[in-house]
């Protein structure tokens, strides 16, 4: 399946790339222009197609996670596609990373269907889609484990679902998106979207990037719907 230059392999048992996860990776390859040498962290990796396309090209190291085999099985094979030193990592966050890791650029794109609600989308994996009870747990995890990972001056780009879209207010194609800055860098960001959006802010303590999740309802896209890393 194409995905931007990339032919990326997947099958039943992952998503397939969206038209949204390509404008999330491009918008990631975007910010690696700017961004002080480092790796890329992809967590919830998927069949890895996001972080791929993002450091296509840049010669950075890429560091992709999930927790399910078969997507990081997917994953080593798509990772032939691009020149850059790549490697895929089985398991939960915590337990793959070390500690002492840090990352220039971290982007996820999580499940965030509501576990009650996944029946009612049959033909995808519930594993890829389940966000939790409130679909915002393994977001949580990804702002958790962003703020121990994310060197000075990096960036984190995430993406939810519902009505809130892979780009945002400035930025072109009207793409909407979330990206925070790195410890010790001045500035928010924040989701944003409709009055039902979901939404995700950043700001900093202790020299540290932290996240709030807000909890309001929220409308489902059902064209929206992706993730790849179960908590």
């Amino acid at each position: 399946m194409s995905f931007g230059p990339l032919q990326i392999q997947v099958d039943g048992t992952v998503l397939e790339p969206r038209p949204w996860t390509y404008a999330q990776s491009t918008w990631a390859a975007e910010l690696l222009e700017s961004l002080p040498p480092g790796d890329v962290l992809e967590l919830c990796a998927g069949a890895g197609q996001i972080g791929l396309g993002a450091v296509h090209g840049t010669g950075r190291r890429l560091v992709m996670v999930d927790a399910e085999p078969r997507a990081c099985a997917l994953a080593r094979l798509n990772a032939a596609q691009v020149e850059e030193d790549v490697e895929v990592r089985e398991g939960r966050f915590d337990a793959v990373l070390d500690p002492a890791e840090r990352f220039a650029l971290v982007v996820a794109d999580p499940p965030w269907v509501p576990s009650q609600r996944v029946a009612e989308f049959p033909e995808d994996p519930v594993w890829a889609i389940d966000g939790g009870i409130d679909g915002l747990e393994v977001a949580r995890r990804c702002v958790r484990t962003a703020s121990r990972h994310l060197a000075a001056d990096g960036r984190v780009l995430l993406q939810l679902g519902s009505v809130v879209r892979a780009g945002g207010p400035g930025r072109p194609g009207g793409r909407r998106g979330w990206f925070a800055r790195g410890p010790g860098a001045a500035g928010t960001g924040g989701l944003d979207g409709s009055a039902s959006a979901r939404g995700l802010t950043y700001g900093r303590s202790r020299g540290a990037v932290e996240g709030r999740l807000s909890q309001q309802p929220h409308s489902y896209d059902e064209r929206q719907h992706h993730g790849y890393d179960r908590p």
